[in-house]
C-alpha cells in the first residue's frame, strides 16, 4: 500500500493511493498515519481493505509528511562510492551516521527555504526506511523485518555549516525544510528488494544524480543492524541511507542551490518530489 497524509500543513488527513493512482481518504478507518498505525497488526488490517470502497479525494491537494509523530531521523553519509569520491572522502570502514532534527521535516512538494546565512545549500536524493517495530541489536538477516515501508527522502544540506563550521555534521543537515519525506510510505511488500531501485535528482531540469541502490557501500539491512547496536529504532523512526554522486558540492565549480531553483527527484516505485528553493524570510 501507499500511505499518504494530505491537506493543509498541521491539519493533514490520512489517505492511501489506490492501484489507479487515485487518492482515497482513510479517515473512517484511522485518525492519522502514526507510528501506531505502522504496527504489524494494524498494517495487516489495512492491507485487507478494499480501497475501491473508500472516498476519492478530488482536486490538487497538498501532500504532507506521510507519518505523523516521527520520533527520530537517523542518517547515513558517504554510502555511494562515486559520491564519496566527489566529496573528497576516503571510503568508510564503518557506516558514517548522524541525526537530523525532526523540525527539518517537510512535505514532498513544499518549498525548501535557503537559510539566512546559507552560502552552500545542497540536495541529496535518498532511500529511507520507516520502522514498524522496535529494532535493537538485530542481525542483518532479520533487519528488514522491522521495516514498515520505504519512502523518498531529500537530505538537504548546508555544506558551509557542515564542513567549515565547528561542531559536527548535524547543524548542516537540520535546517528547517531540509528533510522532505514522501510523497508516500510504500509498504515493504510493494517495494521488494530495497537494493534494486533506480534513484535520481534534477535541478532546473538538468539531471544531476542518476544512480541505483545496488551501488550502496552498506546495504539497508547492514545499516539497520549496525545502527541498532548503538541505539534502538522505534516505530515511526526514519533511517535514510546516503546519496549517489551528482550533488551540488561535487561539481567544479559547485552548483549551489539559489532561490528560484527547482529540485525534482524520485526513486522507482516510491514517487517523486518537487521543491522550489525560496529565500529566508523572518
Amino acid at each position: 500500500m501507499k500511505f499518504v497524509r494530505y491537506g493543509e500543513k498541521n491539519k493533514e488527513l490520512p489517505g492511501v493511493i489506490d492501484r489507479d493512482g487515485l487518492l482515497r481518504d482513510l479517515s473512517d478507518l484511522v485518525t492519522d498515519i502514526t507510528p501506531e498505525t505502522l504496527a504489524p497488526s494494524s498494517l495487516e488490517r489495512l492491507k485487507g481493505i478494499n480501497t475501491d470502497n473508500l472516498p476519492i479525494v478530488n482536486g490538487n491537494v497538498r501532500l504532507g509528511v506521510p507519518v505523523k509523530g516521527i520520533p527520530k531521523i537517523m542518517a547515513v553519509g558517504q554510502n555511494y562510492l562515486n559520491h564519496i569520491l566527489e566529496m573528497g572522502y576516503e571510503p568508510p570502514t564503518e557506516p558514517v551516521i548522524f541525526n537530523k532534527a525532526i523540525s527539518s521535516l517537510t512535505g514532498p512538494y513544499d518549498p525548501m527555504v535557503k537559510p539566512k546565512t546559507s552560502t552552500k545549500m545542497d540536495y541529496e536524493v535518498e532511500l529511507a526506511a520507516i520502522f514498524s517495530t522496535v529494532a535493537v541489536n538485530v542481525s542483518e538477516e532479520n533487519a528488514l523485518s522491522h521495516v514498515a515501508g520505504y519512502a523518498l527522502f531529500n537530505d538537504g544540506s548546508e555544506r558551509a555549516y557542515q564542513r567549515e563550521r565547528a561542531g559536527g555534521t548535524t547543524k548542516g543537515k537540520s535546517c528547517d525544510t531540509f528533510g522532505p519525506l514522501g510523497p508516500w510510505l510504500v509498504t515493504v511488500d510493494e517495494v521488494g528488494d530495497p537494493q534494486n531501485l533506480g534513484i535520481w535528482a534534477k535541478v532546473n531540469g538538468e539531471m544531476r544524480q542518476s544512480g541505483h541502490t545496488s551501488d550502496m557501500v552498506f546495504t539497508m539491512a547492514q545499516l539497520i543492524s549496525y545502527v541498532s547496536e548503538f541505539m534502538s529504532f522505534q516505530p515511526g523512526d526514519v533511517l535514510t541511507t546516503g546519496s549517489p554522486h551528482g550533488v551540488a558540492a561535487g561539481f567544479t565549480p559547485p552548483k549551489w542551490l539559489q532561490p528560484g531553483d527547482v529540485i525534482e527527484m524520485g526513486i522507482d516505485g516510491l514517487g517523486e518530489q518537487r521543491h522550489e528553493v525560496i529565500a529566508y524570510s523572518s
